[in-house]
């Protein structure tokens, strides 16, 4: 077997770095712009340079027939996945965003075990979920029973409610697989969601309210360029040449490297007690990916991939390594 291309350990490093910090980006781009207008901005204007880079490679995006679907894991991954996580950082630091999010394959384990066609628990299982849930409520107890919790707790929700979108976008993904070229089905999905996260920011009132300065406007091009396209191209390359099991390790280095820069660029907080309720998590994600369904990584992103970085659900696995 030939050894994989330096290459493609660089391309893996960087989705590794990016991923990690774009939950930073969010929390940067947050100062002046809206949740919902940030999310539409970012995703619609991912959605189009994706097109031009299928276009320009000579490939065409999907038909219409698969718009329903592709628009549907827009909700879900981007509208939902990464929707929720933009509204929850407006009151839970990045870092801790970041631990949080690394949950998402316990909520898709659950989900499989709740579909007739899913796989069961397996013990294992259990046994890091009940980990992670211990992790969870170490990291948070604190700063519920403290002043301004209701927001907080308002976040904690958001972020569940992004961890099963990506969940549930997931399952389905995996049962639909789409026949089309994967960044052309990428492209289609970034702009079904972010036209449905313009129509929430037009529905909120965010518009007249929208805003920039220096600093937002250079953290919301990061995320559209760099979190959103680099990332994802740079993930492909590294499906094609790396295992799967050693590409999903970004799964552990993403919340590390977020919450090292919320401590050093925010002042987020970075204590005994962050480190080790994030290690908990981690041991638990450890545990869930040991049992066999949880080995398999999460959809590319973060974009995904966490959910802040979004992008095709787990059919892309399968697309890209075929």
């Amino acid at each position: 077997m030939t050894a994989p291309p330096r290459l493609a350990w660089l391309a893996w490093i960087a989705v590794c770095l990016i991923w990690g910090t774009t939950y930073l980006g969010i929390r940067i781009a947050l100062e002046t712009i809206p949740p919902a207008a940030m999310a539409a901005l970012r995703w619609t204007a991912g959605g189009a340079i994706v097109s031009v880079i299928v276009w320009a490679r000579g490939g065409r995006l999907p038909g219409r027939a698969a718009w329903p679907g592709l628009a549907l894991l827009g909700l879900l991954l981007i509208g939902f996945g990464n929707g929720f996580v933009v509204y929850a950082e407006q009151y839970v630091p990045s870092g801790l965003t970041a631990v949080v999010i690394a949950t998402s394959p316990f909520w898709m384990v659950t989900t499989e075990a709740l579909l007739p066609s899913g796989e069961r628990f397996a013990r294992r299982s259990i046994v890091g979920l009940l980990v992670g849930f211990c992790g969870i409520v170490l990291l948070v107890w604190p700063d519920l029973r403290s002043t301004g919790a209701g927001h907080f707790a308002l976040g904690l929700v958001a972020l569940q409610l992004a961890c099963a979108g990506w969940a549930a976008g997931s399952a389905y993904s995996k049962r639909h697989r789409p026949s089309e070229d994967v960044l052309g089905a990428t492209a289609v999905q970034m702009l079904f969601g972010g036209l449905m996260m313009a129509i929430v920011a037009t529905v909120l009132g965010e518009w007249p309210t929208l805003a920039f300065t220096a600093r937002t406007a250079g953290a919301l091009t990061y995320l559209t360029v760099v979190g959103s396209v680099g990332a994802f191209v740079a993930y492909v390359y590294a499906l094609r040449h790396l295992p799967v099991s050693t590409v999903s390790l970004y799964a552990y280095i993403n919340p590390v490297i977020a919450v090292v820069l919320g401590a050093l660029v925010l002042g987020e907080p970075f204590t005994i007690r962050v480190v080790a309720a994030a290690a908990l998590v981690l041991l638990g994600l450890a545990i869930v990916r040991s049992s066999g369904r949880g080995s398999r990584p999460r959809p590319a992103g973060h974009v995904a991939a966490s959910p802040t970085s979004g992008a095709p659900g787990r059919a892309l696995l399968k697309r890209v390594t075929s």
